[in-house]
């Protein structure tokens, strides 16, 4: 039994130039979507260096232009897509949600990808405990500033495996230098 669902989906409420931005970037998450999720942490890893780290305000904006813009991200079989949108399209503008993949904590299983900002879920429904982190990518800009390392994209989250992390692949720091 499925229940009714309410999308809000408004193209016309983002501006014309931003909507074709908004557009090129949930197709390009269209396209990541479909990799392995190795592959996915490796290009979102290389895509954070530099970038600042983002605001939930910034994050929330970026969020509503691509739930506003494209109907398969306002859903909710669409996280996938959606986060990884919100996440290249804060990357645009230079800044760096930290992106999450999880699992629910409580049966039945479920997974989830969502995007933080400032320790803080954007736009999710759910209580802050109701998914369990598998993995992130953060900021890396912010963790070669206080950590002194270069390219590290993991996450010091209990859960994460991020590269040089046990559950990330050494070969993938080894080819970062």
């Amino acid at each position: 039994m499925t229940s009714a669902e309410f999308i809000v989906h408004d193209p016309r409420s983002v501006p014309l130039p931003r909507r074709v931005l908004v557009r090129l970037v949930v197709a390009i998450a269209r396209l990541l979507a479909v990799q392995r999720p190795r592959r996915i942490r490796i290009v979102l890893g290389r895509l954070s260096r530099g970038a600042r780290p983002a605001t939930v305000d910034q994050v929330r904006k970026a969020r509503e232009d691509v739930v506003a813009v494209s109907l398969a991200c306002a859903g909710r079989e669409g996280c996938l897509v959606r986060s990884l949108a919100t996440v290249l399209l804060c990357r645009v503008h230079g800044q760096w949600p930290t992106w999450c993949v999880g699992a629910r904590r409580l049966p039945p299983f479920g997974a989830h990808a969502w995007v933080e900002a400032e320790g803080t879920a954007v736009g999710e429904e759910y209580p802050p405990d109701y998914f369990r982190p598998l993995f992130t990518v953060e900021c890396a800009g912010s963790a070669d500033r206080e950590s002194g390392s270069s390219g590290s994209s993991g996450s010091s989250r209990p859960g994460s495996s991020g590269p040089g992390s046990p559950g990330g692949s050494g070969r993938e720091a080894q080819s970062r230098g």
